[in-house]
């Protein structure tokens, strides 16, 4: 089931902690109900004590949509009203969370490369090993950097709770509608538990092959040569954790990942047919270079301590790095033409991002001795972020080495009054920032601009250069400010709450696009105005009634940015960013209900998102955000079944149409919409579990919303979503 929790009070760090992200049992709220803790939040007061809306999906749900659509990105996206709808690639650029980028985290260890997006975040752990997944939406400073739409925290499975050997594992096979050989895939998973008194140990992996993907009718869908995809390809996730018991009320904790997924390379990209309303199409083939690849490795170590002083301490600290290696273009790219190395026009290359993060994160929360109505929680974090983007066949920099730097101590406070009728929370978080560049020089590019080959059409000017390969001076421009949040709880009866809150986060621009686009020689970076990073604030007031058998609630928020950040796409494909303002709002209604039948559970979701900007600089918003920027509104109804050995879901998202209005508006851009509907079923014996799910199970033909929306002349960018397709699994227990 997905929990829907107001939380918030916009703690300024996470409590991110192993032990308590993965071993926080239910905790006991005011009206004895079991309530579990909500790590991402970073307090281990009850979720009825703060006011922000979070849902938690649970390990059956989130395990229910893997088995539909094959990831974690896809899940959320799937049970959350106001979260984009996913590309189906390897790349989640321009999937949004209440029209702003979320944070991708695992055990509040950033997954996310803000100073260079590869928007490769949502593919870091396979979801075998995750056991739940809090989503905190909106604007916030939780984090730290990246959290302007909000926190996807993937909490790792916990410690094995007895004696000894215990263990899972899962065995899936999965098939287009036709069931060709080349739609097949499977994917084989396990893990072992162990534990001995004081000490534990968990480890396990994951490995999945995808096979081609085919629209409702029967056509391969388009490729992705350079963003990536994730059919035709192969995963392998590890994972390991190891803890030990100090004392009673002290636990140590080590844990380890690596996840890469690699593409196959065994397609090529067919042209579609815009006009026609063709979709883009895949042959048998091979691209030239590297197949487009993620890989992501962390370690993190915590020690916390559920009793000192008569409070909570926790400490962590990690290190996690990465690299995206993008697919190469067939058709020879622009800006990475040198004359020096090749004849104009004849240069291939492709690109990589590599980052790396240090990190640290300390705080402590105790209730005030003798007012124990007020509960206070103070810590410091620390992070370090290298990051560059590289060419790999001829070993250039596109994206010169970019430091990030954060140091933030905050703050806060929660106060119970009359006997929890009245809640206040607030706090603060002081971010002392830095980004450093050093000297460099933009690619040098000549005097050319690729035109591609048919039947591929111009879809902008062709023989002019993009970049000028000038020389840029470095610097360290920095970013100090005081973040603010607070909120107020009302509860006139248990169960019925209402809530209002504000608070303020902020992110850094795409750093790497900004620098590696600069045409302008002479540029110093101390005082190029674009690296000034993005704070954005969210407001928002909802009401949750949970009673009996009524589970509801409503939250409507609005959210500005006086800098916001927009991609826009070039003519080549390659996009650029604008710093423009922003404003959005919004409405989320979520309703649950279990009728007079056992087991059964029906729910609607629905999100209504209104975003601009402002287009011309006149400080007044005037534009539709477009498709890359914020999602659709959508309706979801589902109907969940779970008795005895039996479990079953079915499940129907309406994307609904949307124009985008603004002073010239392109009507080749307005989404048509379309209706998705999933089932589910499993089935539990004396030698496992039996499962069978259906993705698009009435094989709706239908183009992405991504494609639908942007890019309109592009005909190498017009891709269909997945026909329907059958997923057999196989789980045990031991």
């Amino acid at each position: 089931m997905i929990r829907k929790i107001v939380v918030a009070a916009l703690l300024g760090t996470a409590l991110s902690s192993p032990t308590l992200a993965q071993e926080a049992a239910p905790v006991d709220t005011d009206e004895g109900t079991a309530a579990i803790i909500v790590t991402a939040a970073r307090t281990i007061l009850p979720p009825n004590a703060l006011p922000l809306t979070i849902d938690i999906i649970d390990k059956d749900a989130l395990d229910q949509q893997i088995a539909i659509a094959g990831s974690v990105t896809d899940a959320v996206a799937t049970l959350t009203p106001s979260f984009s709808p996913t590309r189906q690639k390897l790349s989640g650029a321009g999937e949004t969370l209440r029209g702003r980028a979320p944070l991708y985290a695992i055990n509040g260890i950033p997954q996310s490369t803000p100073l260079r997006d590869g928007s490769r975040d949502g593919f870091t752990i396979d979801g075998f090993f995750i056991d739940r997944v809090e989503l905190i939406y909106g604007s916030n400073a939780l984090q730290g950097i990246g959290g302007t739409g909000g926190i996807v925290n993937q909490v790792t499975v916990g410690a094995p709770t007895r004696e000894g050997l215990s263990g899972r594992a899962l065995l899936q096979a999965s098939a287009d509608d036709e069931f060709s050989r080349a739609g097949m895939g499977g994917k084989l998973a396990g893990l072992v538990q162990y534990k001995a008194d004081r000490f534990d140990a968990s480890v396990g992996a994951a490995y999945e092959m995808r096979g081609l993907f085919r629209d409702a009718a029967g056509r391969p869908i388009g490729v992705n040569v350079t963003q990536g995809e994730t059919m035709d390809s192969k995963s392998l996730s590890l994972f390991g954790r190891f803890g030990y018991a100090v004392t009673d009320t002290m636990r140590l904790d080590l844990i380890l990942s690596r996840y890469e997924l690699k593409g196959d390379g065994d397609y090529e990209a067919v042209a579609g047919n815009r006009a026609t309303g063709l979709p883009t199409s895949a042959k048998r083939g091979t691209p030239p270079g590297k197949p487009a690849t993620s890989r992501t490795e962390s370690a993190a170590l915590s020690l916390t301590d559920d009793d000192l002083g008569g409070g909570h301490f926790m400490t962590q600290f990690f290190w996690n790095r990465t690299h995206d290696t993008f697919g190469g273009d067939p058709n020879p790219i622009a800006s990475f033409q040198d004359p020096a190395i090749a004849p104009v026009g004849t240069l291939f290359d492709q690109s990589q991002n590599r980052s790396r993060k240090l990190g640290a994160k300390i705080s402590y929360e105790r209730a005030v001795p003798g007012f124990e109505a007020l509960t206070l929680v103070a810590g410091f974090d620390a992070l370090w972020d290298k990051t560059e983007q590289r060419l790999i066949a001829t070993d250039r920099i596109w994206v010169p080495p970019t430091r990030f730097r954060s140091f933030a101590p905050f703050g806060q406070a929660n106060l119970k009054l009359a006997d929890g009728l009245l809640r206040l929370a607030g706090g603060v978080r002081y971010e002392d920032v830095k980004i450093s560049i050093d000297d460099y020089r933009t690619l040098s590019a000549n005097t050319f601009v690729a035109c591609p080959a048919p039947p591929r059409v111009p879809t902008g000017p062709c023989g002019l250069a993009s970049y000028g390969g000038v020389a840029v001076s470095g610097g360290s421009p920095s970013f100090h400010d005081t973040l603010l949040n607070g909120g107020i709880i009302v509860e006139p009866a248990p169960g019925i709450r209402a809530y209002a809150s504000y608070a303020e986060g902020y992110t850094a621009p795409d750093v790497g696009r900004i620098t590696r686009a600069v045409k302008v020689t002479g540029l110093d970076i101390d005082q190029y105005l674009n690296i000034r990073p993005i704070v954005s604030n969210n407001r928002e007031i909802g009401v949750e009634v949970k009673r009996g058998p009524l589970d509801a609630s409503a939250t409507y928020f609005w959210s500005t940015s006086k800098e916001g950040q927009l991609l826009i796409a070039r003519p080549d494909g390659i996009f650029d960013v604008i710093r423009q303002r922003v404003e959005i709002q919004g409405l989320e209604i979520n309703l649950a209900v279990k009728p007079p039948v056992d087991g059964l559970t029906l729910s609607a979701g629905y999100a209504h998102l209104d975003g601009r900007f402002d287009s011309n600089g006149d400080g007044q918003v005037d534009t539709d955000l477009d498709g890359a920027n914020i999602s659709p509104d959508r309706l979801n109804l589902a109907a969940s079944y779970a008795r005895g050995p039996l479990s079953a879901r079915i499940q129907t998202q309406f994307y609904l149409k949307r124009r985008f209005e603004g002073p010239v508006p392109d009507p080749r851009n307005d989404f048509d919409g379309y209706t998705l509907t999933d089932a589910f079923v499993r089935y539990q014996t004396g030698l496992g579990g039996i499962s069978l799910s259906v993705q698009n199970m009435f094989d709706k033909q239908y183009v992405s919303y991504a494609s639908d929306t942007q890019r309109p002349t592009d005909n190498f960018f017009n891709f269909a979503g997945r026909g329907r397709t059958f997923t057999l699994g196989w789980d045990y227990r031991f």
